[in-house]
């Protein structure tokens, strides 16, 4: 299971971005986050030529099969969402890791016990 933005485990931040400028000044290190495809998907595709890695918010399981197709690293979805989402990406083998937002560490065993891929707390997004 994927953890980011715990104090224990260290991982790196993501850092959400609104243009081609914001992608160029974001942190080396940092994968860059893009709001949902509808209003980034240009984005995304800059990023995918350009081999940046990349997460974006989806909020359902269109946005989600785009996602994948555009080549995301993650995708950042509510817990409802992930529980709709995780079954099709393991199905159809996808390669972007599907990460529930939480904002308290017991919810880690019950995205767990779901089979989502990984968590993801809001100390973690600039």
């Amino acid at each position: 299971m994927i953890i980011i933005g715990h104090p224990w485990i260290k991982s790196g931040s993501f850092c959400k971005v609104f243009s081609q400028k914001d992608i160029t000044q974001s942190a080396a290190k940092s994968t860059v986050l893009l709001e949902p495809l509808g209003d980034s998907h240009e984005l995304a595709v800059y990023c995918k030529e350009n081999s940046i890695p990349f997460a974006v918010t989806v909020n359902n399981l269109k946005e989600a099969i785009f996602a994948n197709a555009l080549g995301a690293a993650y995708m950042v979805c509510e817990e409802d969402d992930a529980l709709i989402i995780q079954p099709v990406a393991q199905e159809y083998l996808f390669d972007t890791r599907v990460l529930a937002l939480i904002h308290e560490e017991k919810e880690i065993t019950k995205i767990a016990r779901a089979g989502i891929d990984g968590v993801i707390f809001p100390e973690a997004i600039c």
